[in-house]
């Protein structure tokens, strides 16, 4: 090897009609490469392991991977906003609304969501500055790669992969309760619960869960995420068309419920606002059942973050991805606020805790008023559909481009990241990912898979703030087209307080839902002790990643 030998990452010029922002040029000596990812010769095995554990990936690096990727870029700032709208508004309003309403805050969820959307807010802000700086597919895994280093990346990965999994399997439960409710509101069909309904129940105090006799398999919520599947399959163009498509139905669905009942609401479902305690468990009811609400509701906002797992498939991802991220999130806030403080008005809250609560506050109009509303309930539920739909899609198209990073990187099974020679999508990862989920949803409940999946998303969330503040210090003047308001040290106050606020809400978030956390978190640990770590491209031949990168780049 030649000692003074450099690898050269320079700027790249490209044919594309919509560049990639190039990359500032830097040069790496082979020897720091060579010093940094391998081991000396008078290193000790315990020293090399530990100091693997922290090495991260170079910014300069995950940019060069980004321009040779094989992935489509297809998609527009419009579209990638359509993208977040799709993730974010659907269970948060069609499902965990009423859960939250009934056994936590009563018609203080609205204040929840506020509390949620101020987290959420911050994790924005955040998450806008990596994705303008790092444009490439991963989300929180590549970030934390970039600033943490591969342990804590891997973590975070494993933590996605519950987050955007449960979280399409979650929403899936919700889907078939309201596929049952569509065609016993327009057709008066009904069907059994046999086969509608996952056959597992849970039960959070005291800790418990349960086989429901006569309950096999939710067979609708099955074939959606398998049809879902299908279609992401087929490629990201298709994908995006489907999801704008369904975005402007449910949106304006959601308003239309919203201006259609606004004048229907009955003050007395307003009080009290905040019910009292009464069963002596903290979390149900009074001021610390609002925080509790909110820990669970926070999983209607996970989904913004999706937004930048889909950067290696945007047209301008520097520019698109903060668009993206902030514009989808304060639409969606504004409509959520909107609908649950007409929903808890019209109804009480105490006959929200059901899969289908926004056709519960319809049905309460109706009774009240002695009028037809069923047209609206018709309406709503197909909104409902729509509206689920779209966050399926977006949560499984996020899970399978983090595997596709992940496996790219070595820390899983290169064949995770293999690219459709027609269609130009991660083919493989995406059918196995949609698969399971499947089976997820068809037999587990929708609150046992919600609770999980908000936990998972603030520890993202808040390594993703950890993140942004290392960037900040340790690579001051790399290109960032949206920083963080505020000064050299004033901008600290949003990702701090996103810390604090995600560190309260995993706090408030029942005890066993975090033991689960740990659980998978330990199942993480062994497989990236007995596979990840020894298969990672940065440690099998980092020189010839760097080379790989420059050259084929070119």
């Amino acid at each position: 090897m030649n000692s003074s030998e450099k690898i050269q990452l320079e700027p790249i010029e490209h044919n594309s009609h919509h560049p990639v922002a190039p990359i500032p040029i830097v040069d790496y000596d082979l020897d720091s490469v060579v010093s940094r990812y391998t081991r000396q010769a008078d290193e000790s095995w315990i020293r090399y392991w530990s100091r693997r554990l922290i090495c991260n990936k170079p910014v300069e690096l995950l940019g060069l991977e980004a321009q040779q990727a094989g992935l489509r870029r297809a998609l527009t700032a419009w579209q990638l906003a359509f993208m977040g709208i799709g993730a974010i508004i659907g269970t948060g309003i069609f499902v965990l609304s009423g859960q939250a309403a009934a056994h936590n805050a009563g018609p203080a969820v609205t204040v929840s969501f506020i509390i949620a959307g101020t987290a959420a807010a911050f994790a924005a802000l955040s998450y806008s500055e990596m994705a303008s700086m790092i444009p490439v597919s991963g989300s929180a895994y590549t970030y934390t790669y970039a600033t943490l280093g591969e342990f804590v990346a891997w973590i975070i990965g494993w933590d996605l992969i519950l987050e955007y999994m449960v979280g399409a399997a979650t929403v899936a439960v919700g889907w078939s309760g309201y596929f049952v409710k569509f065609f016993q509101v327009a057709f008066h069909v009904e069907f059994g619960e046999s086969w509608t309904t996952p056959p597992v129940s849970w039960s959070e105090n005291p800790a418990s869960i349960s086989y429901i006799p006569g309950h096999y398999f939710n067979v609708p919520g099955f074939v959606i995420i398998m049809l879902i599947t299908c279609v992401l399959t087929i490629g990201i163009r298709q994908s995006s068309m489907v999801n704008s498509t369904i975005v402007m139905i449910k949106v304006t669905v959601v308003l239309l419920f919203i201006f259609a009942l606004c004048g229907f609401v009955d003050r007395d479902n307003y009080d009290p606002y905040v019910p009292p305690n009464t069963t002596g468990y903290w979390r149900e009811f009074g001021v610390p059942g609002i925080f509790a609400a909110a820990s669970t509701v926070f999983f209607s906002y996970i989904g913004f973050d999706a937004v930048s797992t889909a950067a290696l498939e945007s047209e301008n991802p520097r520019r698109d991805l903060p668009i993206g991220i902030l514009g989808s999130l304060v639409i969606s806030t504004v409509l959520y606020v909107g609908t649950c403080t007409v929903m808890t008005g019209a109804a009480s809250y105490t006959e929200l805790g059901v899969p289908t609560p926004v056709s519960v506050a319809v049905d309460a109009v109706q009774r009240r008023t002695g009028d037809n509303w069923q047209w609206l309930n018709v309406i709503v539920t197909l909104g409902a559909l729509a509206g689920l739909s779209s966050v399926m899609l977006v949560g499984l198209l996020a899970q399978s481009r983090v595997f596709y990073s992940m496996a790219s990187d070595g820390l899983l099974p290169p064949w995770l990241a293999t690219i459709h020679p027609r269609f130009k999508t991660p083919y493989i990862a995406t059918l196995i990912i949609g698969t399971i989920t499947a089976i997820i949803a068809a037999v587990l409940p929708v609150d046992l898979l919600g609770n999980m999946t908000s936990v998972g998303t603030l520890l993202a969330f808040l390594l993703v703030h950890v993140g942004v503040i290392i960037l900040r210090f340790t690579k001051p003047h790399a290109e960032r087209k949206f920083r963080i308001p505020g000064g050299k040290y004033v901008f600290l106050v949003f990702p701090l307080l996103g810390i604090a606020i995600s560190i309260m809400l995993i706090a408030v978030a029942e005890v066993t839902t975090i033991w689960r956390l740990f659980v998978w978190m330990g199942i993480g640990w062994v497989v990236y002790f007995a596979y990840g770590i020894r298969r990672s491209a940065m440690r099998i031949d980092p020189i010839a990643k760097f080379k790989k990168a420059h050259v084929t780049s070119r």
